[in-house]
């Protein structure tokens, strides 16, 4: 009578679509449940599901390969997109400053920990890819996983007479050693160098200070002779500096103006200009000097507001293409993008979902939303058209054979690399065509986790079956001291060089060094244990060139040496 549900809910041999959806479900669910459970601060969050998998697979579940195969590269390309899309313009802009020291530092450790792999090859006599799964699951890094099985299946297509092992067993084995690992180096390194958390805050922000411009605002009176009688556009081609002149009030009156390039000074007048602050300071001494005339802010038609960048035609478009300035009286001051705010500079290209800070009138401001469009309502609806277009440029740039002599098969960048640099680029220059940039930030941390759930579920399936044999076997004990070389001797130099040597924040060491491992659950712990968001923002620095190293060390290492 429950057959049925006894083929639904119990191990089979053969499963089939229903019964591998089930099993998934299964592993997800529970995986995501106990990921909740904290001990002494510590969650594996997401990472659990890989753990249910396992024991799911170890008691006898099963899902049709063709689903498992499909689920696992779906639920990467999900997870390597989305990050790109996240962290893509911090990413690019990070080399101009400290990003270029910490993507040194986070890719040294990976070709150390290739290192350390190949030299264990000489040594031990394990097979390539158990030590490429060894060296993914003890750096807690999947991409690099999924290209290591994604090399082994183009090899085993041009030589069918080849067998290899699982690299996915040694990645089970050694992942848990992988994700405590950095949380053990972490709590030993604040706790031996004494570090104080607060007093790291504070050094950090005083950097920031010190490194960054943020635009701001500021009111100055005119009293210069020289520059009366000019025009605006005049007296800011001589200045040479990048300001916006928002809003002028003659002396004596009440009105205010939101003025064009070809509006004349006049002696006293009262201007609002926007820019970064040594801008402000020299155009001010050159104009006149600082003002306190509040009518100019609050006595007035011009109204401040901001839009979301949502027609197709201001897209891709430069502000001074728009020419709202002169067109509408309409001064766009600042443009917000990814969490970055910008001076809105002529030379400046609009993408789609960007935010722009307008002033003007209320009837001119109407014209903005004319040409802008501002529908938060469309921004709030997925683009699905833009994302998967987005996903089959990256599956198709990773499927691109690269010939290197002396490799049996050409190497690829595959489903991890590929939809990961594809959205880096699209993230940095707001894509093209109807392909764009925006994802709101609820649908890229849906799309990570859901990616990242299904590979971790598919891998510990597979992996699942046999792990206890394979882990007897194999003397898992063994593979886990090789595995903490990998994990342990790269983290450790880590915090030498980049304390004692680079000088290197500590809330943003522990962010690198969990961007290092690509591992989550060791930046969730970072940030909860320091009790800091800083340690988010190198791990995003770093994320990306990390991913892409580690990567290609896998492939190469599976290409020479299997």
């Amino acid at each position: 009578m429950f057959d049925w549900l006894h083929n639904l809910l119990l191990p089979v041999e053969n499963p089939g679509v229903i019964q591998s959806l089930i099993v998934m479900m299964l592993a997800i669910g529970t995986g995501i449940f106990f990921g909740r459970i904290r001990i002494a601060k510590v969650s594996l969050g997401v990472s659990a599901v890989m753990f249910t998998g396992l024991l799911l697979g170890h008691f006898g579940y099963r899902m049709n390969t063709e689903i498992l195969d499909f689920i696992r590269d779906f639920g990467l390309i999900l997870f390597v997109y989305a990050i790109g899309i996240q962290v893509g313009p911090s990413f690019f802009s990070s080399f101009k400053s400290e990003g270029l020291k910490f993507n040194i530092l986070a890719v040294s450790s990976v070709l150390l920990g290739g290192l350390i792999t190949f030299i264990l090859f000489k040594i031990t006599g394990l097979k390539i890819e158990d030590l490429v799964g060894i060296m993914s699951g003890s750096v807690t890094n999947t991409p690099g996983l999924g290209a290591a099985k994604s090399t082994l299946e183009e090899i085993k297509s041009q030589f069918p007479n080849k067998t290899f092992d699982d690299p996915a067993i040694g990645y089970a084995i050694t992942y848990p050693l992988g994700v405590l690992g950095i949380i053990v180096t972490i709590i030993a390194s604040k706790t031996l160098l004494k570090i104080n958390p607060e007093q790291e805050m504070k050094l950090f922000r005083l950097a920031k200070i010190n490194s960054e411009l943020p635009v701001i605002s500021q009111k100055i009176r005119v009293i210069q002779p020289e520059v009366v009688g000019k025009t605006l556009h005049q007296i800011i081609e001589e200045s040479g500096k990048n300001i916006v002149i928002s809003r002028l009030k003659h002396s004596g009156s009440e009105a205010v103006f939101s003025p064009t390039l070809d509006m004349r000074l006049q002696l006293r007048d009262v201007l609002m200009i926007v820019g970064v602050e040594k801008d402000l300071e020299e155009f001010t001494k050159m104009v006149g000097r600082p003002s306190t005339d509040q009518f100019i802010e609050t006595g007035s038609d011009i109204l401040t507001k901001n839009f979301f960048v949502t027609k197709k035609s201001a897209m891709h478009k430069k502000l001074s293409e728009l020419d709202m300035y002169n067109k509408y009286d309409l001064k766009v001051t600042r443009v917000f993008r990814a969490g970055k705010e910008m001076l809105a500079r002529p030379s400046l290209e609009l993408f789609y979902g960007d935010k722009v800070r307008i002033v003007g009138t209320e009837d001119s401001l109407k014209q903005a939303e004319e040409i802008i469009g501002n529908s938060e309502k469309r921004l709030l609806e997925p683009d699905f058209l833009s994302l998967f277009g987005g996903l089959l440029i990256g599956i198709l740039i990773g499927s691109i054979p690269i010939m290197i002599p002396s490799l049996p098969v050409p190497i690829k960048l595959g489903f991890a690399a590929g939809p990961l640099i594809t959205a880096l680029f699209i993230s940095r220059y707001g894509g093209i065509s109807f392909i764009h940039s925006y994802i709101n930030n609820g649908a890229i941390y849906f799309m990570k986790d859901l990616g990242i759930c299904l590979f971790f579920a598919a891998v510990g399936i597979h992996a699942g079956e046999g792990f206890y044999e394979n882990f007897v076997q194999n003397n898992g004990w063994v593979w886990m001291l090789y595995g903490s070389a990998i994990t342990f001797i790269p983290l450790i130099l880590m915090v030498i060089i980049g304390r004692f040597f680079m000088k290197i924040n500590f809330l943003q060491l522990s962010g690198i060094m969990s961007g290092s491992y690509t591992d989550p659950a060791a930046l969730s712990f970072s940030t909860s244990y320091l009790d800091s968001d800083i340690p988010l923002q190198s791990y995003a620095q770093v994320y990306p060139l990390v991913t892409i190293f580690r990567i290609f060390v896998a492939q190469l290492l599976i290409l020479l040496l299997a």
